[in-house]
């Protein structure tokens, strides 16, 4: 019952790793693009949250909506 109570522990502690590790890199995609581009996209909640949840490819998304002209 503890082995599996450990490798359950270290399941959820992996994910949140690597759920981190996307978030961080969305947003400093997000980063780079608004300096290095001057695209000049707002930190909204609702950004934050596509970044955090999509990371690289939702960094992305925000790029394409915000020259689509979809601001999110």
């Amino acid at each position: 019952m503890i082995i599996v109570i450990i490798f359950g522990a270290f399941l959820i502690l992996r994910s949140i790793k690597n759920f981190i590790i996307n978030a961080v890199m969305g947003l400093l995609i997000l980063f780079l693009a608004n300096h290095v581009a001057g695209l000049e996209i707002g930190y909204s909640w609702l950004v934050i949250l596509i970044c955090g949840i999509g990371g690289v490819l939702g960094a992305f998304l925000v790029i394409l909506l915000h020259f689509l002209g979809l601001g999110v």
